[in-house]
């Protein structure tokens, strides 16, 4: 590594100050922080990091992966406080681990024992980390699917169990398999939804208010239902293709959010009203092609 002692030395400083922060004379914000007021934080700067590496603004991910170390350090350092366990203990049993689950690299691993065949390639490699995992450090569940985080944000969980479906085989032969079952999804989607609109001309009301009738309510629970199938096989095509359904999404919400807001302040300057009406959606629409233009041009930069 480049610049080692550097990298010993700037981490030792940094230790000093976060040490020097949750001090008695330290910050008095600092100090009142525990491992549980900062999970907020930690979700929130590493999703930042996230946006800026998606940017692919170096500068920003210098600042933003800083961050995600800053709280992570100043956690692990809380943890320490207590007597749990220290940040030397932590570092070196991930040092351990990632020794232990890359026999193909370390000679000397535990992990040598579930060695098959040459991991010369991403595939075998993955395949030897689950048989490390499950016969070297005894992590073995009832189903592949639960070492799926219970708390996982359900996109992301969807992702993953797809993931370690497909890893047991449980896919297609290739890629028009998946994108037949995004395309059955989406049929059952409109169905669903046709069945739920039939219902609402015949009786009234809404789903799930007081106005609503136990056919129509059950009518939307199984739209709803359909929707959730149709995320999770999108969430499977993700894993065909190579795609982090959290990062896609990520980008499309910061997508939208600029070509609306763009929307927003040119209907306001133009004075028109932004009004479920054909006028007010027709401005909106060209603003919004305008605002494709623009990121287009932004981009071919």
């Amino acid at each position: 590594m480049k610049d080692m002692e550097k990298t010993v030395d700037a981490y030792r400083r940094f230790l000093t100050v976060i040490t020097t922060l949750r001090s008695d004379h330290g910050c008095p914000w600092d100090k009142e922080q525990t491992p549980l007021s900062m999970r907020g934080d930690l979700i929130e700067e590493t999703f930042e990091a996230i946006d800026a590496i998606s940017s692919q603004d170096s500068v920003h991910a210098k600042e933003e992966l800083g961050d995600v170390l800053l709280n992570d350090t100043m956690i692990s350092y809380m943890y320490e406080q207590k007597g749990d366990w220290t940040i030397a203990e932590s570092i070196n049993e991930l040092s351990d681990k990632l020794i232990r689950r890359h026999p193909h690299v370390f000679k000397n691993s535990e992990g040598a024992t579930e060695t098959q065949d040459a991991a010369d390639t991403s595939e075998k490699v993955l395949s030897q980390w689950d048989r490390i995992k499950q016969n070297v450090e005894g992590r073995k569940n009832d189903s592949v699917l639960d070492s799926v985080p219970e708390d996982f944000p359900p996109l992301l969980k969807s992702y993953k169990y797809a993931k370690k479906a497909i890893k047991k085989g449980f896919d297609w032969p290739d890629n028009s398999g998946c994108r037949a079952k995004v395309e059955e999804e989406w049929k059952e989607v409109i169905e669903a939804e046709k069945a739920v609109e039939s219902i609402k001309l015949k009786e009234g009301g809404k789903p799930f208010e007081v106005s609503s009738t136990f056919d129509l309510d059950k009518a939307q629970m199984h739209l709803e239902e359909e929707i959730g199938d149709l995320i999770f096989s999108i969430a499977a095509y993700c894993v065909r293709t190579g795609i982090n359904p959290e990062n896609a999404v990520l980008r499309a919400n910061k997508k939208f959010y600029n070509r609306f807001s763009f929307v927003e302040k040119n209907m306001k300057t133009n004075n028109w009203p932004m009004e479920n009406s054909e006028e007010s959606r027709n401005h909106m629409n060209q603003l919004w092609k305008e605002a494709k233009k623009n990121e287009k041009e932004q981009n071919s930069k």
